[in-house]
């Protein structure tokens, strides 16, 4: 397809090893590494709050900044458990599972320009609520000093998911399989059961299981036209922010928020009512990265 010429640069280091073996192995590398630094992480974190009962439940929660700051950084370990399986069984560096960096930079700024146009543009539309009032959560001045941590732990959040599905798995399955029901469609499908929370998300929980798998795939797309994980990691962060540093629900993951939703998770009919806003605006945001990178 022409309009993913840029993609085959991306697949092409993934090329040289592309046995199928190899994936699978790695896989299981990058899945024992994530785990193991994962448990060591927290174990040793969780250890040096061992004699406050609130520091646990804070963490178990993300209910305080520094509680999200610990969770966000966790995320780093996937991006880990993949750039050694890629060294270890496809002999790539862990750059080339970004792709090109002038490219990454260039269209990360393109997109990150365009989508938070949308979004401030959103901000200033009404509906300036969600039929009730948002509900204060941290103080004006606090939130901006935590502004740019919260933006870096964030970034490497969704830099480390977009690494391992957008990176190292979509990369893995294109060298090998030229559909694109492969390559985008099984990262994209993972990335939504990495995402079915039953226990918080309740009834809604296939539901919103489809939106991350829909995301996926839209991110997917992005990375195909640009040949770079640029865009896709630039519109999966100011989803992000929106959601966990803007307006979030009540709950958890609430540590981070200037306000929240009037509803939370618990709240189903709330919820599910707002969901088709949140794929409109899922599929608003991939097109202004499309028209900003003119692809």
């Amino acid at each position: 397809m022409s309009a993913y010429r840029l993609h085959e640069g991306f697949i092409a280091p993934a090329r040289r090893h592309p046995a199928f073996w190899r994936f699978g192995v790695g896989l299981i590398v990058a899945g024992f590494v994530y785990l193991s630094l994962n448990q060591i992480y927290f174990q040793t974190v969780l250890g040096l709050g061992s004699n406050d009962p609130q520091f646990l439940t804070d963490i178990m929660t993300g209910s305080t900044p520094l509680a999200m700051y610990i969770l966000l950084f966790g995320f780093v370990f996937m991006a880990v458990g993949v750039g050694i399986s890629a060294r270890l069984l496809q002999d790539l560096s862990f750059l080339t599972l970004l792709g090109p960096l002038p490219l990454l930079r260039r269209d990360f700024r393109l997109v990150s320009l365009a989508v938070l146009s949308v979004l401030a543009l959103v901000l200033v539309l009404p509906p300036w609520d969600m039929g009730e009032p948002y509900v204060p959560n941290m103080a004006l001045g606090r939130w901006l000093t935590l502004l740019v941590p919260s933006l870096v732990f964030i970034l490497l959040q969704v830099s480390a998911e977009e690494i391992v599905f957008r990176g190292y798995i979509q990369q893995q399955l294109a060298a090998r399989f030229r559909s694109p029901w492969v390559w985008m469609v099984l990262p994209s499908v993972l990335f939504a059961i990495a995402h079915y929370q039953p226990e918080t998300a309740g009834e809604n929980a296939l539901l919103i299981v489809v939106w991350a798998g829909v995301f996926g795939i839209l991110m997917a797309d992005l990375t195909a036209r640009s040949g770079s994980l640029g865009p896709a990691i630039a519109v999966h962060l100011w989803n992000n922010v929106a959601a966990m540093a803007v307006l979030s629900l009540p709950g958890d993951l609430s540590g981070l928020a200037l306000y929240l939703a009037p509803f939370g998770m618990d709240d189903t009919a709330a919820l599910r009512a707002w969901l088709p806003v949140d794929f409109a605006m899922m599929l608003v945001l991939w097109l202004a990265a499309r028209v900003a990178i003119r692809r």
